[in-house]
């Protein structure tokens, strides 16, 4: 037992160090200083940034600290000569190092917006009625799974099918980690099954992607020149609230050079809608860069890429048997009813570790 807990303690001690808990003390240190400053919540916005910076920097020091210590008072309890302690001492060190292997799972995620909320768009592929009844089934495994999550999800544009579904449908994730997780979703989702829109029974196979972006920090500035945008107005279709379709309240925002297209209709006021739009193309500007980059230095390799037919990450079977596989990490699972009612969460981190074996 002194093994075990010996080779935990190095590895609790190795990790802190990898994730710079001394430098994220020193930053804690500054950021709470700041707070205490005269004038601090003159500017609530900046306040309230500072404030979760500072929150989310205390709570990472003091959970593997909290830990530490623990597995350093076992080591010292486990050295001595009281047997009677043992079976509690094994007890604590199993706890622990369940503890340990749940925190490690989101050192995984240390890519630079894992902590952000997220931007979804599901697009509908060729196919009709069929697909777009796929993209809707896509929509509800998504707010499944955030709200599992306990995160706050919100359509912002949608353009329903003339029979059932979404030709498209985007929403924004409010949540901890929410990109970190859901990057896992981005690409194009195939779906076999015996379609309910067909009278003779037949098997069909569709298909519809998924974007998955950053809600990009407002501290990275994206210049985008006036004149390379068109905007339209039109009128909402949206369940944005009372009066919303009385009036041009919908956006559509047309990058020029990248012909990249954005609309948000679900916000009450012209303004609002705007607003998110703009949010939106800023971020889908920043992916192109960085997707650009990636490329140059032959470092894409397929994760990201855009959601084009061809680029398929998972298949969800239904007929005639039954089976999810994330055709990228090699996950699978022969209970696909179980992921489309939002259990994502094995396919998520089996993503998280392909990805750092890829690197």
């Amino acid at each position: 037992m002194l093994d075990q807990l010996t080779q935990l303690q190095q590895k609790i001690s190795s990790t802190m160090e990898l994730l710079q808990i001394d430098e994220l003390r020193k930053k804690s240190l500054q950021l709470s200083l700041q707070m205490s400053q005269e004038g601090f919540w003159d500017d609530p916005k900046k306040a309230q940034s500072i404030s979760t910076d500072y929150q989310d920097i205390k709570g990472e020091i003091d959970k593997w600290e909290e830990m530490k210590g623990k597995v350093d008072d076992l080591v010292e309890l486990s050295s001595g000569d009281d047997q009677s302690m043992e079976e509690e001492i094994i007890k604590q060190t199993e706890e622990i190092t369940k503890q340990f292997n749940d925190y490690e799972f989101f050192l995984l995620m240390n890519g630079p917006y894992d902590k952000s909320n997220a931007i979804i768009a599901i697009h509908a592929g060729s196919g009709g009625t069929e697909a777009q009844d796929w993209a809707e089934m896509l929509l509800r495994m998504i707010l499944r799974f955030c709200e599992k999550q306990g995160w706050k999800s919100k359509i912002i544009d949608e353009s329903k099918g003339s029979e059932a579904g979404y030709k498209s449908v985007m929403l924004s994730v409010i949540g901890k980690y929410a990109y970190g997780y859901l990057k896992s979703e981005h690409g194009v989702h195939r779906l076999v099954r015996i379609s309910p829109f067909d009278a003779e029974k037949m098997r069909h196979t569709s298909f519809a992607a998924m974007e998955v972006l950053p809600e990009l920090d407002e501290k990275i500035d994206i210049e985008i020149d006036p004149k390379d945008l068109r905007i339209d107005t039109f009128n909402s279709s949206g369940a944005g609230g009372q009066s919303v379709n009385t009036a041009y309240s919908a956006i559509r925002i047309v990058h020029l050079p990248t012909k990249i297209t954005v609309s948000c209709q679900n916000e009450r006021s012209q303004t609002q809608n705007k607003e998110i739009a703009m949010k939106i193309l800023k971020s889908k500007l920043y992916q192109l860069e960085e997707d650009r980059k990636a490329e140059e230095k032959k470092e894409l390799r397929g994760e990201y890429k855009s959601a084009e037919w061809g680029n398929q990450i998972r298949s969800y079977v239904l007929h005639p048997y039954h089976l999810v596989k994330d055709l990228r990490s090699g996950y699978e699972s022969s209970e696909p009813e179980k992921v489309l009612e939002g259990e994502l969460l094995p396919l998520c981190e089996s993503f998280l570790r392909y990805i750092k074996e890829k690197k």
